[in-house]
């Protein structure tokens, strides 16, 4: 995601400045980058630092140093935060203390579902798709071996719908873009073949204005949908350049999305701008640009 966020500059030009120097005033005195509330969130914080690297802009590595050890080895975060945590130190590769790998993938272990997958909370039957695509991420960022991975994509693979999307859960009637997406990276960083109906289902939430929609019933593109859609579908090898006039009207549509002052917004109807939403203008932008 980093390397395709990277690739933005080259629409960006000039206003890779704008971009950063938006993202660069998102950080608090303590290290963290701020969330919608402008207090310190590591969720924002990873999008902030990923940005400002994606960018090739320095970071103030020593403020962030001294706010991620105040979470220790996680033992007070849940999984999104742990995630979060391990995406932060891996961001500052060479900053990583050596006795934070472990500690971090124990207490992401103690998400681990009955049914193999990661959960949201400890100790629950069932695992959901977004929260193993966040295990296999950070197991990825610790340099730590994800155990039966097997049964990752076993679960996974039982959360696809009956119209070739993926639900975030067991027995879900619809998929969703970023959820199905999250499969997809899921199922590839595993080495497992990806369904041809995953990607047409993914493929057939295009607008005609530009852009992914969320679901089969949602009417207007947002930006998460179009950023996660097209980084599943250049992993599945149905690349954006391939999309003719399409690409067009997606790069209008991120276009619409960005702010002056250098932000990007999550939909029309959005007025907040915020770390997230623009290293996820990058990303779609990163792809487009191929």
């Amino acid at each position: 995601m980093f390397e395709k966020a990277s690739r933005a500059r080259k629409l960006l030009n000039d206003s890779s400045a704008l971009v950063a120097d938006f993202v660069s005033g998102k950080i608090n005195d303590d290290g963290g980058f701020e969330d919608r509330s402008a207090k310190s969130d590591l969720y924002y914080t990873v999008f902030g630092l990923e940005t400002l690297a994606a960018l090739g802009v320095d970071r103030p590595a020593d403020r962030l140093e001294s706010y991620l050890r105040s979470f220790g080895r996680g033992e007070s975060l849940d999984l999104v935060h742990l995630a979060c945590l391990a995406r932060c130190w891996a961001s500052l590769t060479d900053r990583i203390p050596r006795d934070l790998s472990e500690p971090i993938a124990r207490r992401i272990a103690e998400y681990r579902s009955a049914d193999g997958g990661f959960a949201n909370a400890p100790g629950s039957e069932t695992g959901t798709v977004y929260a193993s695509f966040l295990a296999l991420g950070a197991h990825e960022d610790l340099a730590v071996r994800l155990p039966r991975a097997d049964r990752l994509v076993e679960t996974v693979e039982q959360r696809a719908t009956a119209c070739g999307g993926y639900g975030n859960e067991p027995g879900m009637a619809q998929g969703t873009t970023p959820v199905t997406a999250a499969a997809m990276i899921v199922l590839a960083r595993l080495a497992v073949r990806v369904p041809e109906t995953a990607v047409r289902w993914l493929l057939e939430r295009r607008h005609e204005s530009g852009g992914f929609v969320a679901s089969e019933s949602t009417p207007l593109p947002d930006l998460l949908s179009t950023a996660t859609a097209l980084h599943a579908l250049n992993w599945s090898g149905a690349r954006s350049g391939e999309f003719g006039e399409f690409r067009e009207k997606s790069l209008d549509f991120v276009d619409s999305l960005w702010s002056g002052t250098g932000g990007f917004r999550g939909h029309w109807a959005d007025d907040m701008l915020d770390c997230e939403y623009t290293f996820y203008g990058l990303l779609a932008l990163g792809h487009l640009a191929e």
